[in-house]
Parts: C-alpha cells; structure tokens; sequence
C-alpha cells in the first residue's frame, strides 16, 4: 500500500495538493479536520465532543481522531492506500498511526511536509476566510492555530526524520509545479518500497535482459536460477555435477537443488529490498516452495509479470542466439529448442494461473524493441508498487 502523510502549517495548501494527489494514485483520503467538520455538521456524538474545542482552534483528543480514522479506513479497503491529511499532529498520534499501519500489514511510505512563510500562511488564511465559511479561519484563531502547529506538530517532524521519511518540499510558487515536486518524491518513494517479483514467460521471451535492467532500476537482487546453475556448471562444483545433464537438455532442475540455490543466494543479500525471479518457480510445486522461502523473511511474491509472446517469435530468438557468443546448450538445434517450449506449456504455464487466482499475475506484451517492452514493464513495476507491502 502507499500510505502518505501530508505535512505542513494551516494554510500550506495541503488540501489543494490532496486533491490532485488523490485523482493521480487512487488513495483513501483521511483529513481529520474535514472529518470532524462534518461529524459537528451532522451533530454526531462525536462532533458534540469535538465542537468546542475546533472553534477555539485547538485540537480534538486522540480518542476521537482514532475513532474516526478508523471508521473510514474500514469503509475503503479497496484503495491502493491512505492520503493523511492533518494527521499525525503530535508525537503520541505518530505512534498512534505506527499502530493503525500494524494492524493493516503496512507503513507509512514518507511523510511530505510543504514549507511556506509566516507570513503568506496567514495571508493565504484570510483570504480562503473569505469564500470558505469556516468560522476558525479569524485572524485572531488562526495565530492559535499556528502556535498550536509550532509546539505541538512540529516535533512530528523530527519524528519521522529520524525514521528517513521526512522530506521537504517547498510550498510556494504555481501549485502544478508543486505537485510534481510531490509526485517526484512519490516516485522515488515508491521505487524503495519492498518487492518480490516472478518475471514469467517462455523461452525466448526476454525474461533475463529484461529481469537485468528491471533489477537495476529498482534496486532488487537479480535471481537467475539458470545462470547461477550454468556457473555451478562451469566450475564443475558438486551441484554442477549434479544438473550438467538437465542443463544440457533444456529441462528442470530437482527442486531440492534449486531451494539450495535459491536459499544461498537470499542469505547473500541480507540487505536486500526484494528480489526478482527470473527461470523460477517454473511448477506448480516450485511455487508453494518460493512462498514457503519468502515466508521465512516475513515476506510474499508482490506480482508476477508474464510476458505475452507468440511460440514463432520465441523459436526465431531462441534460434538467432544459438549462433551467438550468449548460445546457451539447448539452443543447439530444432529438437532441443522445441523441447525447452513443450516443457513450458506443459509444467510451467499453469504457473501463471496460479498467481492469476491470488490476484498477483499482470501480463505485458513481449513483442517490440526492448526499450518499448521495458517501458511496459516499468509502468507495470510503478502500479505494483503501490499496492506492495
């Protein structure tokens, strides 16, 4: 999920790049202060108890905040995630949110604060008082406002910097500009988030240059259980002893040898922000197995990409690397090439409809250049981010 807290002073423009916000990533939008105007409005029992406090300008009890967030965080369980708008506005409510997230499985992704000057806070106040018809935007409530702001929401702010998650943006100027400011910091966010990805499809679609560069751009361990196996080959290790004959015939490894690997190469990177699959699972079974592996980190696949391409195209890439340095043994001949292709339609196509059943499959075209099918998977990376854990 991409949960964001929207930061800043009364008057910052925080509503304004909500909205936009909103439209552009499908959140569930919480801003406690509109929340509580229309708790007050319909003279619920909950806007009976906030009422007095909102119209002097100070701030309603974490009891009532919760209550409310959590009532509309159960009413949209659909969304790709949270937008908290006025919340957390303390230390205590920070804590409070690391709460809420727990319970959801999730985190606060960042928390973006819009910097403007005194000065422009309160004339921007004035004049929304204008048009707005809230009676807490007086000249005189809205300095309690900001001083509430200076000593009790500020502390927030070293909060979440501690965290990392703090970051700066400058609220002045043409608010697209500011937005793609906003969007800009999302983004590289979102590309930090945890996430397993199956790159899936038949010999010949691509998976490994594109699995590569799909690594690269979003920090992930590349997982290639075929080129990990080829170098076991090639130094003649036991494991390579061991599957030298699979290897030269196209066909799968015994998954005990692949958990080895598999296993190995986790332990390797310790540190990692996920991993992308790249020749594994191809079986059902080898697919419970990479749950079971992920399950051991707390962790889960986050989506799986297959990449649609027609058997011919697969044969005349299969065929044209043969002749190449890249040629890998069973690219030899027509028979051996053939092999590799019925062995996919026949044990490992199922595999996409088992992540299919758990919402998890996604499928691009693998026809075209391999900048075109790298933009596709990129788009296709960036929504999955959003709905990762």
């Amino acid at each position: 999920m991409l949960n964001i807290a929207l930061f800043g002073p009364p008057g910052a423009g925080k509503g304004t790049q909500a909205k936009m916000l909103l439209k552009k990533y499908d959140l569930t939008y919480i801003a406690t202060g509109d929340m509580l105007r229309q708790e007050i409005a319909e003279g619920t029992k909950l806007g009976l108890q906030a009422k007095s406090v909102i119209e002097k300008g100070g701030l309603a009890s974490d009891e009532i905040i919760v209550q409310l967030i959590e009532k509309r965080i159960v009413d949209n369980t659909n969304s790709n995630g949270i937008l908290f708008d006025g919340f957390p506005r303390t230390t205590v409510q920070a804590y409070i949110l690391d709460g809420l997230m727990l319970r959801l499985k999730s985190t606060l992704a960042c928390m973006i604060s819009l910097e403007v000057p005194r000065k422009e806070l309160i004339s921007r106040m004035l004049e929304r008082a204008k048009t707005s018809g809230r009676n807490d935007d007086t000249e005189e409530i809205i300095k309690v406002r900001l001083q509430e702001y200076d000593t009790k929401t500020k502390p927030v702010a070293d909060f979440y910097r501690a965290k990392g998650k703090y970051i700066p943006i400058n609220g002045t100027g043409n608010i697209k500009d500011i937005f793609a400011s906003i969007s800009y910091v999302v983004q590289q966010t979102l590309r930090k988030t945890w996430i397993n990805v199956v790159l899936y499809g038949p010999p010949g679609s691509g998976k490994g240059t594109q699995a590569l560069k799909l690594a690269k751009k979003y920090n992930l361990v590349y997982m290639s259980t075929g080129k990990i196996l080829r170098k076991e080959v090639a130094d003649n290790t036991e494991i390579g002893k061991k599957v030298v004959s699979y290897m030269e015939k196209g066909e799968i490894v015994p998954d005990e040898i692949a958990i080895a690997i598999i296993e190995r190469r986790i332990r390797e990177h310790p540190d990692a922000k996920g991993f992308i699959f790249k020749g594994f699972p191809k079986t059902i079974v080898q697919a419970y197995i990479l749950d079971g592996l992920l399950l051991k980190m707390n962790q889960s696949v986050s989506i799986t990409i297959g990449m649609k391409i027609s058997t011919l195209e697969c044969f005349k890439r299969l065929s044209a690397r043969g002749k190449t340095e890249n040629s890998r043994p069973y690219d030899a001949n027509m028979e051996l090439i053939i092999n590799r292709l019925d062995e996919f339609s026949n044990r490992t196509k199922s595999v996409g409809d088992y992540y299919e059943n758990q919402r998890k499959f996604v499928s691009i075209d693998g026809h075209g250049t391999e900048d075109e099918i790298f933009e596709r998977l990129t788009e296709t990376m960036d929504a999955a981010l959003m709905t990762s854990r």
